[in-house]
């Protein structure tokens, strides 16, 4: 007890910790700073050689929300915060939605069926499809399962597997129903969540879209996906209004279009069958005619006018997202098997210092403990 007193670093009220003490402790206790540092290589390079490679790949992007009343100046000014006064509509999506949209459950189910392609599979197979049927559990996934992970598997047993939710039969087809996931589908839908992400700098004014996977060519592929559904869902949200608005003039030009050809046809008729008209009702009937035919097609251009100004709203509204990165397939793994073993023989060094130290601290804390 006594030897291993005086090998304890001294710590002096006044001259505070003695670094050559601590410095020969540590080279007395080399024997067990060895011995971990070489069994935390051996783990490390179980875990290198074993680890799932996973690959990233970013695409950054610049969104522009049209031109109405200098909207590209004010959408990079709403991300930093900013309203400049410019944009009035409210259909307008701020930037600082978009991680929303992609978090969002049908936003991700709409990426889990997307068909990608694998190494070992001949055919485009959507993720889902891949982690239930094809994917084969990794070593290390297993020794976590059954590690880490063993409560979860035990209390999972116990309880039994948790059945899919169904919605019960019946009402009518246009009534509103909530999305039902099944427990597969809740599985890989956290896996996307982990995996698909997108950062806002509000004060560049620029949108990044990172997404991880398991290979390459299925990592660009799905980061392709994931910008195209992007740009999909903020256009729907944008021009929801003016499209509606849209369809309305459209059908409603379609109805005028047909009652003033309606119209026409039958004056054509009336007027080859009378072509030298004489009696006063002959008259009549052709003059109303004419009349009811001038004001169809007079609504008729007037619509066809607004028809072509709604479409050129609607193009107006739609958000353009500019690629300033596009999406590349990545040439190596963004995880490192020589990182992963430097990781681990440092932290096995840094044990095996850390249970040196603290043998010569043990017994001066006994004393102050029983003191």
């Amino acid at each position: 007890m006594q030897e291993n007193m005086n090998n304890a670093p001294l710590m002096d009220d006044e001259e505070g910790i003695d670094i050559m003490a601590l410095v020969k402790q540590l080279w007395d206790g080399r024997k067990t700073i060895i011995i971990w540092t070489c069994a935390f290589i051996v783990l490390g390079l179980v875990a290198a050689l074993t680890m799932k490679r996973t690959y990233s790949v970013s695409t950054v992007m610049v969104p522009q929300l049209g031109s109405k009343s200098n909207s590209s100046l004010s959408s990079l000014a709403s991300l930093a915060g900013i309203d400049l006064g410019t944009t009035s509509s409210a259909s307008d999506l701020s930037p600082l939605i978009y991680p929303q949209i992609v978090n969002s459950v049908p936003f991700r189910k709409e990426l889990m069926y997307t068909p990608v392609h694998y190494a070992n599979v001949d055919t485009a197979v959507s993720m889902f499809t891949y982690a239930t049927e094809i994917a084969k559990p990794t070593v290390m996934g297993t020794i976590k399962k059954y590690t880490i992970g063993l409560p979860g598997v035990i209390l999972g047993a116990i309880r039994g597997e948790k059945p899919d939710v169904v919605l019960p039969e019946g009402g009518a087809d246009n009534t509103p129903k909530p999305l039902v996931l099944t427990n597969d589908e809740v599985k890989v839908l956290k896996v996307i969540s982990e995996n698909v992400s997108l950062a806002v700098d509000k004060k560049e004014g620029y949108i990044t879209l990172n997404v991880r996977g398991s290979e390459a060519i299925q990592t660009a592929e799905l980061a392709m996906k994931a910008q195209q559904l992007l740009q999909e869902e903020i256009t729907r949200f944008r021009i929801e209004k003016s499209q509606r608005e849209l369809n309305y003039i459209q059908a409603r030009y379609e109805e005028i279009k047909k009652e003033a050809e309606s119209y026409q046809e039958q004056l054509a008729k009336i007027t080859d069958k009378n072509q030298s008209i004489t009696t006063t009702k002959d008259r009549i009937e052709h003059d109303r005619i004419q009349s009811k035919y001038n004001t169809a097609n007079a609504i008729y251009s007037e619509l066809a006018k607004q028809l072509e100004q709604a479409k050129l709203q609607v193009k107006r509204d739609t958000p353009v997202l500019a690629i300033v990165q596009p999406v590349t397939v990545p040439d190596k793994p963004s995880n490192s098997r020589a990182k992963t073993l430097i990781v681990w023989t440092f932290f096995g060094g840094i044990l095996g210092c850390g249970i040196v130290l603290a043998r010569g601290y043990w017994p001066k804390l006994k004393e102050q403990f029983k003191a």
